[in-house]
C-alpha cells in the first residue's frame, strides 16, 4: 500500500458500541480484573511481571484452569501493566498499586475506554512478531542471551510482514469490490504479500514461502483473537500430517475454509485504521465530511466508490435543510478543473436524495452553462412543471461532462463501455458534433471513446473527433 493516497473509507461502529466491544474481549476485560485483584501483597519481578508464586492466584481470579491458565494470567498481567491499568509502586521492593487509567474503564468516555484497548493491541502485536518459545531457548547462549543470528528473526522485518498482513486485510474489507465483512482465506491472505502480481502462476518456492507464511500468520491470528482484532478460524490440525510440516497450499477451492478463515470485527477495523493513521495513511472514515462544506464533501467523496458516497452524502444531508444544501452543493459543483466532472456527478448524486423542498435551488440555475443540465434532469425526474427544454449544446456539453465524471470514477468499466457505445448508436453525428464542444475534458473524453469501442470504425472516427478538438484548443 502507498501512504500517499487514500485508502477506500471505511464505515466504523459507533465509538459507544466499540468501546462495549472492547471492555467485553477477554484479553481486555482480564487485564481489568486483575488489576482490581492486585494489593499490597502483590509481587512483580524486575521486569514487572507477576512472580511464578503469584500466578496460580492470579489464575483463579480470572477462572481460569489447565496447563495454559498461569500463561494466560501473565499475559493480562502484562497487558495491563502496558496500558496503565497498574503501575508499579516500588520498584526496588516490587510491590504495585492501581493505575490511573483503571479508573477510565468505568469513568472515561468511549474514546478514553479506546485508548486504552488499542494500547492492549500494541502489546499483542508486539508479542504476535516474537518467535515461539522453544526457538528461543535454543537460540540462547550460556549467559542466557538471545542469539538473533541463530534464531534466523528479523523483529523489525517481522513486525512489517504482520503490519502489511492487516493492511491488505483492512483493504480488502473495507473495498467496495472486496469480500467486506466475510472471512478471507489465510492462503489468500498470505499470497497478497508474497506472490508477484505480475506471476500468473506462482513457482514452487513461492508457493513454499506461501506455505510457511501461513503457518506463522495462524499462529499470530490464534495469539490476536482474545483482544477482539480479529475472528479467525484457525488452521485445520488434520492437514498436517507431520508436527513440522506446513501444509500445501489449497487448489480446491471447496475445502479453502480448512486452510484458516480470518476477518477483522468492527473493533479490528478501528484498531487498523487508528495504526494506519498514525503510520501516516489516509484513512478516512465515513462521517468524516458530515460537519464540513459542500465542497469538501464533493472533492472528499470523488475518490470514494458509489456506496461509500451514498452514505457520505446521506451524513451530510441529515445536518441541513434541503434548499440551503442544494444551493450549497450546486455552488461548489462549478469549475472546469480536472476534477470538476466527477464533483458534478458526485453533486447529483447528492440532490437525487433532496426531496422537493430544493426545487427552487434547481430552477436558480437553469441557465447556467455547467449547471443548467444537471438541473433539468432532476426537475424532469420528479415531473416538475414548465421545465424549459436544453439546447443541443446544454445536451452535449452534459454528455462530454458525464463522461469525463465516469472515466474519472471508474476507469474504463464495462458500464462506461456500453455508454459510450449507446451514445455512438443513438445519434449518428456525434462525434462531429461532439469534437466543437467547449468542454476541457472534451478530447480526453473522446479518445477514450475511441479506446472503448469495439466498432473499429466507430472508433476512427472517435480518435479524429479528439485529434480535431485538440487542434481547435490549440493543444
Amino acid at each position: 500500500m502507498s501512504d500517499s493516497s487514500p485508502l477506500p473509507p471505511v464505515r466504523l461502529h459507533p465509538e459507544a458500541e466499540l468501546a462495549r466491544d472492547a471492555l467485553s474481549t477477554p484479553l481486555l476485560s482480564r487485564a481489568a480484573r486483575l488489576a482490581r485483584w492486585a494489593g499490597p501483597d502483590t509481587r512483580v519481578d524486575a521486569a514487572g511481571g507477576l512472580v511464578d508464586e503469584q500466578l496460580p492466584a492470579a489464575a483463579a481470579a480470572l477462572g481460569l484452569s489447565g496447563d495454559d491458565a498461569a500463561a494466560c494470567a501473565s499475559e493480562a498481567w502484562r497487558v495491563a501493566v502496558d496500558t496503565g491499568l497498574v503501575e508499579i509502586a516500588d520498584e526496588e521492593a516490587g510491590t504495585v498499586a492501581a493505575g490511573e487509567d483503571l479508573a477510565l474503564l468505568t469513568g472515561g468516555s468511549p474514546r478514553d475506554v479506546l485508548g486504552v484497548w488499542l494500547g492492549a493491541l500494541e502489546t499483542l502485536l508486539a508479542d504476535a512478531s516474537v518467535p515461539d518459545l522453544d526457538g528461543l531457548v535454543e537460540a540462547m547462549d550460556d549467559g542466557g542471551r538471545v542469539d538473533l543470528s541463530e534464531l534466523d528473526w528479523d523483529p523489525e522485518a517481522e513486525a512489517e510482514f504482520l503490519d502489511g498482513v492487516l493492511g491488505n486485510l483492512y483493504l480488502l474489507t473495507v473495498s467496495e469490490d472486496g469480500p467486506g465483512g466475510s472471512p478471507v482465506p489465510l492462503p489468500a491472505l498470505a499470497a497478497s504479500m508474497l506472490v508477484p502480481t505480475d506471476m500468473t502462476e506462482p513457482s514452487n518456492d513461492v508457493l513454499e514461502e506461501v506455505s510457511e507464511a501461513m503457518m506463522r500468520l495462524d499462529d499470530q491470528f490464534r495469539l490476536l483473537e482474545p483482544v477482539g482484532l480479529v475472528e479467525y478460524q484457525p488452521v485445520d490440525e488434520a492437514l498436517m500430517t507431520d508436527a513440522d510440516e506446513e501444509p500445501a497450499v489449497p487448489v480446491d477451492e471447496t475445502d479453502v475454509s480448512r486452510y484458516g478463515m480470518v476477518r477483522l470485527t468492527p473493533l479490528g477495523l478501528y484498531g487498523v485504521r487508528a495504526r494506519l493513521l498514525e503510520a501516516g495513511f489516509q484513512a478516512p472514515a465515513v462521517g468524516d465530511l458530515a460537519d464540513k462544506g459542500a465542497d469538501a464533501l464533493l472533492d472528499g467523496a470523488a475518490s470514494f466508490g458509489h456506496t461509500a458516497a451514498q452514505a457520505e452524502i446521506e451524513q451530510w444531508l441529515a445536518r441541513r435543510e434541503p434548499l440551503a444544501a442544494a444551493r450549497e452543493l450546486l455552488a461548489a459543483a462549478r469549475g472546469g478543473d480536472a476534477g470538476a466532472p466527477l464533483r458534478r456527478l458526485r453533486c447529483q448524486q447528492a440532490l437525487s436524495l433532496v426531496g422537493a423542498e430544493a426545487e427552487p435551488a434547481l430552477r436558480e440555475v437553469l441557465d447556467d452553462a455547467e449547471l443548467g443540465g444537471l438541473a433539468r434532469v432532476w426537475l424532469t425526474e420528479r415531473q416538475a412543471a414548465d421545465v424549459p427544454a436544453p439546447s443541443e449544446k446544454m445536451i452535449f456539453w452534459l454528455t462530454i461532462d458525464t463522461v469525463a465524471a465516469q472515466l474519472a470514477a471508474e476507469g474504463n468499466s464495462e458500464e462506461l463501455r456500453a455508454l459510450v457505445q449507446g451514445l455512438a448508436a443513438q445519434h449518428g453525428g456525434f462525434f462531429e458534433a461532439a469534437w466543437r464542444v467547449d468542454h476541457p475534458a472534451t478530447a480526453d473524453v473522446l479518445e477514450a471513446m475511441g479506446r472503448l469501442h469495439p466498432d473499429k470504425k466507430i472508433a476512427k472516427q472517435a480518435r479524429k473527433a479528439a485529434f480535431k478538438a485538440r487542434s481547435q484548443r490549440g493543444d
